[in-house]
């Protein structure tokens, strides 16, 4: 068994100048974006042993009710689990959270089948803590040179403690924002396969309703030539539900043509009078049903030329018609109209009697899919139409809005540049 020989200690200058060295070491290992968490692991343990002047030690740390090797100078120790029930070391350390120092490892029972491990008799072991629990175990023995570890070197390795704890931490941290990055993965490949399942489920609804809904539309201008009385009202009505079944179909494949940025705008030059009396001409069927007037209402005589893609414009003031239609009680009126605010905009507008929408909703009302009530209103549809009007204004570079309150009902409106 060696001699012990008195300690040599370095001048506090010295022993502060080693310190700092390996504090920016551990820094420099753990802004390297590189190295894997075993390198990175063993390079900080490095540091930690040079620092005590030792050959052999370990950084353990507490997962689950057991220790795991994260570090360690011989190898084949890496990666071993140590449950809290042995009667070793690293548990007293963790069980007591207080570091523990064997000056004489041969008179210690827990090393009795070690011997030919360690050269020198001495070994410490510190605890890593953070918020009063114990995270981790640093073990160190076999001092280098003439001297062993004396229990003054606790101070030494609770002089790195912090960044240790730092280490283990980041390595934590790390590994949260991997487990995090790949749970974002996974829900984004299922979002864009939900997305691949919606765009699919379109086309096909289009398909396969476009042929049987314009031969019932076909069928239905026929019959119309051939019926009068009562039997013309049922004719009507079911005009009018395939009226409101090709508008739903429409508003869902245009808005995802909008979204994908395959819509391309055809400009024309349109007149504002007959472009709302064409709206309102395509709703009056849902008005007399409701037993609603429509009044057609803009600036006498002027009737301004705008360059819009009609047909798009043309079903903007058709949705917000159906959908002032839908929340207005009979017996009202909805006012269709236009002014001019400047000599570069041009304001649409529609005007109904309804309860009006409530303040926090008048945003929200232009989601797709969202409803301005729960009301089970044949009129209603799925909530594409006024997402499809936003959408349809904005790419007109123009702006959709709502005014709306209980009193006076609610007053939809889109402002148009004038190309």
């Amino acid at each position: 068994m060696p001699t012990k020989t008195k300690p040599q200690t370095l001048p506090d200058g010295q022993q502060a100048d080693r310190l700092l060295t390996s504090l920016l070491q551990i820094a420099d290992i753990m802004n390297a974006r590189k190295l894997t968490d075993n390198r990175r692991m063993g390079m900080v343990l490095k540091v930690v042993l040079d620092y005590l002047g030792v050959e052999q030690g370990s950084l353990m740390v507490l997962e689950r009710n057991r220790l795991v090797v994260l570090a360690a100078t011989r190898p084949e120790l890496v990666g071993h689990r140590q449950a809290l029930a042995d009667d070793s070391v690293a548990t007293w350390v963790v069980k007591h959270a207080a570091p523990l120092f064997i000056p004489d490892i041969a008179r210690d029972s827990r090393f009795s089948k070690r011997e030919g491990i360690y050269k020198k008799d001495s070994l410490l072991s510190a605890p890593v803590i953070h918020k009063d629990r114990v995270i981790g175990v640093i073990n160190a023995c076999d001092k280098s040179g003439a001297r062993d570890l004396l229990k003054d070197d606790i101070t030494h390795l609770l002089h790195l403690s912090s960044f240790i704890l730092w280490t283990f931490l980041q390595q934590g941290l790390q590994k949260k924002i991997t487990a995090q990055r790949n749970t974002l993965q996974q829900r984004n490949q299922e979002l864009r396969r939900q997305e691949e399942m919606r765009s699919h489920l379109s086309r096909m609804l289009v398909h396969d309703l476009k042929a049987p809904l314009s031969e019932v539309v076909a069928n239905l201008d026929i019959l119309s030539y051939n019926i009068s009385g009562e039997q013309k009202e049922f004719l009507e009505a079911a005009q009018l539900g395939c009226d409101r079944a090709v508008r739903m179909v429409s508003n869902l494949v245009t808005t995802d043509q909008i979204a994908d940025g395959k819509l391309q705008l055809l400009f024309e030059e349109t007149d504002c009078c007959g472009l709302l009396a064409e709206a309102i001409s395509g709703v009056k069927g849902l008005a007399r049903i409701k037993d609603i007037d429509l009044i057609q209402q803009h600036p006498q005589p002027e009737c301004p030329l705008i360059t819009v893609d009609r047909t798009l414009i043309l079903r903007v003031l058709q949705n917000l018609l159906t959908n002032s239609l839908s929340y207005t009680a009979p017996h009202t009126a909805i006012t269709l109209g236009f002014h001019i605010p400047d000599m570069d905009r041009i304001e649409f507008f529609v005007q109904d009697e309804g309860p009006g929408i409530p303040l926090d909703q008048q945003q929200s009302i232009f989601d797709k899919y969202a409803r301005i009530s729960s009301k089970q209103d044949a009129l209603v549809g799925a909530g594409l139409g006024l997402h499809f009007c936003k959408q349809a204004v904005e790419l007109h570079h123009g702006r959709i809005g709502v005014e709306s309150d209980a009193k006076h009902g609610s007053r939809f409106f889109f402002i148009l540049p004038v190309r």
